[in-house]
């Protein structure tokens, strides 16, 4: 299962908190405490711990020292909150990847759902809310980028009066997401510029873009102030993001902690471990500069 389908899934069926231990995976070993260090905002993307219930994830966690879980919808907002954790972005339109910003047939139906979600996200604190460009569809990039600013311009003056970011997600299109429009840099820089808000940013999926373009570090350095949130990944595969992959996870960490970013890194790596709670801690541990 893909991100793309467990989105869908959590969309249709919120009612999967009411899940109960019986019918998941055994329970995870307590994790360890880790020693933090404190200069990077830790965060996980739910869909890849769907075999746990939320509320076991939060208390994980918690153990861990993390501040979010995140890519929820508002029913699971309040599990973080009340465990003193928040949802660093949450996911937006039920339209999903697919159909997004760059076909007009979209834009009333993504006004309505953004309409309806930034008030509430700001009301609970939550600070981000996903986007998406859609699948090209035949449409040129210069074609989906006009579509895309017009589409968003009124959502990201409603974003700006609730102080709400909005947040496109840079993906591939080679592997993961076939036709995604949104797979370089360059073009979500563009679109960034096009909007010119502080209200819209971009999300630099690391896992995402080493397969699109690579030069991780020198992208990064180059277009930190269009950049509101980090996922990782490891590359190939999507695994764990420890010395089984191709990428320096502590050396982008690094570059990351030094170019002044202080918004939330999240893991979103598929565990292969049955552990998956141990895969999460070492992802972390990496992680923390």
């Amino acid at each position: 299962m893909n991100r793309r389908d467990v989105i869908k899934k959590s969309l249709l069926a919120t009612s999967a908190l009411a899940i109960t231990a019986s019918s998941c995976s055994p329970k995870t070993k307590e994790p360890e405490k880790i020693s933090l260090k404190g200069k990077v905002n830790h965060s996980a993307c739910r869909w890849c711990y769907s075999k746990m219930p939320l509320e076991e994830l939060a208390e994980a966690a918690q153990e861990l020292g993390m501040k979010s879980i995140e890519l929820l919808n508002p029913a699971e907002w309040d599990v973080m909150i009340k465990r003193g954790l928040t949802c660093a972005i949450s996911n937006g339109s039920e339209l999903g990847i697919t159909k997004g910003f760059n076909d007009p047939n979209n834009h009333a139906k993504l006004f309505e759902d953004y309409k309806a979600l930034i008030p509430q996200a700001a009301d609970r604190g939550i600070q981000q809310i996903i986007c998406f460009s859609g699948n090209r569809n035949g449409l040129s990039d210069e074609e989906g980028l006009e579509n895309c600013a017009i589409g968003l311009d009124p959502i990201i003056k409603l974003a700006e009066k609730h102080d709400v970011k909005i947040v496109m997600e840079l993906l591939n299109s080679k592997v993961d997401h076939k036709d995604y429009m949104c797979d370089h840099t360059d073009w979500g820089v563009k679109l960034t510029r096009k909007l010119g808000s502080t209200h819209f940013k971009l999300l630099y999926d690391i896992y995402h873009m080493q397969i699109m373009e690579g030069n991780v570090i020198a992208t990064i350095k180059k277009n930190k102030s269009y950049i509101s949130h980090f996922h990782t990944g490891g590359v190939p595969g999507r695994n764990e993001i420890n010395e089984t992959q191709e990428l320096n996870y502590k050396a982008i960490m690094q570059a990351i902690h030094e170019g002044g970013y202080n918004g939330f890194v999240a893991q979103e790596f598929i565990p292969t471990r049955e552990d998956a709670i141990f895969s999460l801690r070492e992802g972390i541990e990496i992680c923390d500069v």
